[in-house]
């Protein structure tokens, strides 16, 4: 597969598939074009619209695998993780987003994997509990598919929030995620975490100057220098903890985002309808961040202070797993008494050993068991309204109700039917292990305020292998709406994570199955998730992705993600299987 949409539409439609148009303002200020492309969203101020959605049969047939050269490697690995029964959902973006939470601003289906969280630490994913029958602690996710009979062409009110919403600047917190600095460190460690703090006050100043429209070429304008000098600066950070020595693994924590989450705060009616009072369904442990508020820590006590801060994640994460597999058990009081009672103890045993370490060699810190206690995450607007609009700052509620719906994404979520994770191999020659913990992803949430760069054509119908399109289907009677979700089957044989999430990973030669130079073919992973979705609502336009509010549900959005969690011995079975050529389970 490509990057380019599989056939919708005419030759002159695809000539201009991808293709930027000029911003074009209203004397109103709304923006009346920003993305166009044959399929997908064509203008920001547009609802769910008849155009989107395409019979599958009008779709022209294009995906054309690589034949197999000789020492091809041509093996399946079936992974059977599920179709999210436990309902684990999140609008979390752990890879795309870590350290913020509700980043998303949509919700996302997770199987695999049941710690992650943005917060969750390396560790935290392996020592995880799964859904997967194989035992691989794998986190797989992507937006949830909703069906809303209210959605209509025409009937979205994403212009006119736009009109009055100013795009923010979105970046991980850094002092939040570091290890215990060295005392000796901890003077210029400051410095440069208070320059990154100046860097995103400075690219939100700058945003400004955006305000009521999406111009992706601006966004980039900001944020690619931004992100240059976060890397330099994080990379400093890193190496004054390690002593060059080593990486702090902070290179997750460089790109950032532009957000449009305040438009949230202006989306009313339809949208905002169904989002009840009632308390998030799916809430998540929040507990004070402590490694930001440590002293510089003597030499003899980094171990120990860094075991502690380690301890204090595993317990965020097994209070999570329990908040999830206990939800509904209990009266009012259960998850005071069975969860953040016991948490809130064993987080004050380790900040006092965490207190006594530093205490041995230096002044002992003081202040540390206030932070013991947690709470759960909690909806912003508790009147069943959309929260009072808020231009300068996030106005957006955590998902509320049976449907954890937001503004702009409400209806019942669709269940799959079916979710088929494979690892395949690759055409031009055999593949590597890839490496525990890697990040990847594939699509792009953000076509329309990052650019199309990056976004693939994702959806099809059961029995039909030979197209993909950039538009949601409509399928045959019989036949199940598809989302096939490829990833990138070459690897640098380095990194786990890039600044951009995408660098150190790379999609092989649609024509010849070769991996650019410099990087090995790994197993590749596709997703194929699978609905049953009546066919009078696909005809009708009703079923949708949730999305960032920019995107206000445009199907060429679609993305998935993936942590790699699999032990080295799960990988080495994976990559045998793929090499000699065999179908496995």
């Amino acid at each position: 597969m490509t990057g380019r949409s599989r056939g919708a539409g005419t030759a002159s439609g695809r000539t201009a598939r991808i293709a930027m148009a000029v911003a074009v303002l209203a004397a109103t200020g709304v923006l009346t074009a920003t993305f166009v492309s044959s399929g997908g969203k064509g203008t920001a101020d547009a609802a769910t619209e008849l155009s989107q959605y395409v019979p599958i049969e009008k779709v022209t047939p294009g995906v054309r695998p690589p034949a197999p050269r000789r020492g091809a490697s041509t093996g399946r690995f079936v992974v059977n993780c599920g179709t999210n029964g436990n309902g684990k959902f999140s609008p979390d973006n752990p890879v795309a987003q870590p350290g913020i939470s509700n980043g998303a601003e949509h919700v996302h289906d997770f199987v695999g994997n049941l710690a992650i969280t943005a917060n969750s630490s390396d560790a935290d994913l392996a020592a995880s509990g799964t859904t997967c029958r194989n035992g691989d602690k794998s986190s797989y996710f992507w937006p949830v598919l909703r069906i809303d009979p209210a959605v209509r062409p025409g009937s979205g009110d994403t212009g006119q929030a736009l009109a009055k919403a100013t795009p923010t600047v979105s970046c991980p917190s850094v002092r939040d995620r570091l290890a215990a600095v060295p005392a000796g460190t901890k003077a210029a460690v400051d410095r440069w975490t208070t320059e990154l703090d100046r860097l995103t006050a400075a690219a939100n100043e700058k945003m400004s100057a955006s305000r009521g429209r999406v111009d992706a070429a601006f966004n980039a304008s900001v944020i690619d220098p931004l992100r240059s000098r976060r890397a330099q600066l994080i990379t400093a950070i890193s190496n004054s903890i390690t002593g060059g020595s080593g990486s702090a693994r902070l290179v997750s924590l460089v790109d950032c985002d532009v957000s449009y989450d305040s438009m949230h705060a202006f989306m009313g009616g339809s949208h905002a309808k169904s989002v009840s009072a009632a308390a998030a369904a799916t809430p998540q442990i929040q507990c004070p961040a402590v490694r930001g508020r440590l002293p510089g820590v003597p030499a003899s006590a980094l171990d120990e202070v860094n075991r502690a801060l380690a301890d204090l994640d595993r317990q965020i994460s097994a209070a999570d797993q329990r908040l999830l597999a206990t939800r509904g058990q209990g009266g009012a009081a259960f998850v005071d008494n069975a969860i953040l009672g016991p948490l809130k103890a064993q987080r004050t045993a380790v900040l006092d050993r965490i207190a006594n370490a530093i205490d041995r060699a230096a002044a002992r810190p003081r202040g540390l068991e206030a932070m013991a206690e947690c709470t759960l995450t909690k909806p912003v607007a508790q009147n069943g309204s959309t929260p009072a609009p808020q231009p300068s700052s996030s106005a957006l509620p955590e998902p509320q109700g049976r449907n954890l719906e937001l503004p702009n994404n409400t209806g019942p979520i669709q269940r799959p039917r079916s979710v088929l994770i494979e690892y395949r191999g690759n055409a031009a020659g055999k593949v590597v292990a890839m490496p525990r913990f890697l990040r990847a992803l594939t699509g792009d949430a953000k076509p329309t305020s990052r650019g199309p760069a990056n976004a693939r054509p994702a959806w099809t119908c059961s029995g039909v292998t030979d197209r993909l399109s950039d538009k949601y289907p409509i399928c045959p009677s019989g036949s199940q709406v598809q989302r096939v979700h490829d990833f990138p089957g070459c690897w640098d044989g380095k990194n786990v994570d890039s600044d951009n999430h995408r660098k150190h990973v790379a999609f092989a030669d649609a024509a010849t199955g070769v991996c650019p130079r410099g990087f090995r073919a790994i197993p590749q992973l596709r997703i194929t998730i699978s609905y049953d979705i009546p066919r009078d609502v696909q005809v009708r336009g009703q079923f949708a992705l949730d999305s960032f509010p920019e995107e206000d549900h445009n199907p060429f959005s679609d993305h998935d993600d993936f942590v790699n969690v699999n032990s080295t011995r799960q990988m080495n079975k994976i990559v045998a299987c793929v090499n000699y050529g065999r179908s496995c389970r």
